[in-house]
């Protein structure tokens, strides 16, 4: 039987690294496989800290990774918070394999810019949901524009008002109103339910979870356990529901 080499300090500290990097259960293997380094802290440190003097490029994308691996964690903990759709603010599968959790903000640009993007995806995967919630962080029009689209959907009509918004030419109060208009509801259920606490309540929620979860302007993207900012394309949803499909299964 051939005897087992020491690993070098190169690979002791790649998974070292890694072990930083996905947490205590990898930092528990290490240490079994190096069974002189369980006691000897300083020794593991050095290790480490001699390796990423040589090689600084691994910082960011230890970062990165570090980064993703703390959303996946933070969604974990408010899976229901995020996935669960407020009233009608949803479309897709009834029973979907995966949800696309998009926050967005009336006064986003690159929001309106994904619009397109959702439609493919939804029109190309029969058991996607696509899950909205109001993220509204670039005017005081966006927050009045989330309050009722919140009535909208408390009225089954967030469809309609959504489309009609982002299709108008610039975000005021009127546009906000002639959208709802549009939209077919009863105006003034909508205003008193916009004015309402369960409304703000849902805008703090949104905001306090997206803080969790790292997000910090729209669009934002739930799918699985990933995080995603900024506009994605057709082709990266759709490979973000394939990865959370395949994790699921």
């Amino acid at each position: 039987m051939t005897e087992s080499q020491p690993l070098s300090r190169a690979t002791l500290a790649l998974l070292l690294i890694l072990a930083a990097i996905l947490g205590a259960g990898a930092m528990l293997l290490v240490q079994r496989l190096v069974p002189a380094m369980s006691t000897n802290r300083a020794a593991m440190e050095g290790v480490v800290h001699d390796y990423v003097m040589a090689h600084p490029e691994l910082i960011p994308d230890a970062m990165d990774a570090l980064r993703a691996r703390q959303a996946a964690e933070a969604v974990n903990a408010n899976r229901d918070a995020i996935v669960q759709p407020f009233a009608s603010a949803w479309r897709g599968a009834k029973a979907p394999k995966a949800n696309v959790v998009v926050y967005m903000d009336y006064a986003c640009g690159f929001c309106r810019a994904s619009l397109p993007e959702i439609d493919k995806l939804v029109n190309a995967d029969p058991d996607v949901r696509v899950v909205y919630r109001e993220l509204p962080v670039l005017s005081e029009e966006s927050r009045t524009a989330a309050l009722w689209s919140l009535a909208a959907a408390q009225q089954g009509r967030f469809q309609q008002f959504h489309d009609s918004l982002f299709a108008a030419d610039g975000l005021t109060d009127q546009s906000i109103r002639q959208a709802a208009q549009k939209a077919g509801l009863d105006m003034a259920a909508a205003q008193k339910f916009a004015a309402s606490d369960a409304a703000a309540a849902e805008i703090r929620k949104n905001l306090s979870v997206a803080g969790e979860i790292g997000v910090t302007g729209t669009p934002a993207w739930v799918i699985g356990d990933t995080v995603l900012s900024g506009a994605q394309s057709f082709a990266m949803l759709q490979d973000a529901v394939k990865k959370a499909e395949d994790t699921r299964s």
